[in-house]
């Protein structure tokens, strides 16, 4: 192997996902796949007597946590770039991986050469993500917005959405017009930056702003 070549190992508990990535990687001028791990417990024992540049690492694995395998992973070589390479999407998730000392967050649906680039600005310093990463986490999480001031009336109407309750019913029993109602509705949607109900009872479930 050339020594320009950028040493790659993959973990991932899916073999197909393995062939892949080392059948793309590979093709590339600069980067070598020198092994490829089912488990947490294998990439550790290989770290700490093999010279790694760089580590795709699944979130999901059958043995450990790949978030928490990452800090495991950074202890013992801090220099090892870790780019976490998963289906999960979630913010928070995400969001941990880094604080976990990973130096990106890719999806499984990110392009060859959109991980090229991702592994070779890794191993600059830098923290890569893939397009749909950095849309994931440039959206405010709920926790992120502000507590939206409420009057009465809404906080009401809100408490009962929550309960499931049509416009209409929700009008009967507030002595209200349903046109009313849906006014309330649309407001606290605005208020809460939510596109649908759904959204909205999360959102005010999770600011406690209402009962489980």
């Amino acid at each position: 192997m050339e020594n320009s070549k950028i040493n790659i190992v993959v973990v991932d508990d899916h073999p197909i996902v393995i062939e892949g990535l080392k059948m793309m990687l590979n093709s590339q001028p600069h980067f070598n796949v020198s092994e490829s791990f089912t488990s947490g417990s294998e990439i550790i024992s290989f770290i700490k007597s093999n010279k790694v540049d760089i580590i795709l690492l699944d979130i999901t694995l059958p043995d450990v946590n790949g978030t928490e395998l990452c800090r495991e992973i950074k202890k013992i070589s801090p220099d090892i770039s870790v780019i976490m390479f998963s289906n999960r999407s979630e913010r928070s998730i995400i969001m941990q991986s880094i604080q976990n000392g990973a130096s990106g967050y890719i999806l499984k649906n990110t392009s060859i050469d959109e991980l090229a680039v991702c592994i070779k600005g890794a191993l600059s310093g830098n923290i890569v993500f893939c397009n749909e990463t950095k849309q994931i986490i440039s959206r405010p999480s709920p926790t992120d917005l502000p507590v939206p001031r409420l009057t009465k009336r809404e906080k009401q109407i809100l408490q009962m959405v929550a309960q499931g309750k049509t416009s209409v019913l929700i009008a009967e029993e507030l002595f209200l017009s349903p046109l009313t109602v849906d006014t309330h509705r649309k407001n606290l949607l605005q208020k809460f930056q939510a596109k649908n109900s759904t959204e909205l009872i999360n959102r005010a479930l999770q600011q406690r702003l209402i009962d489980e």
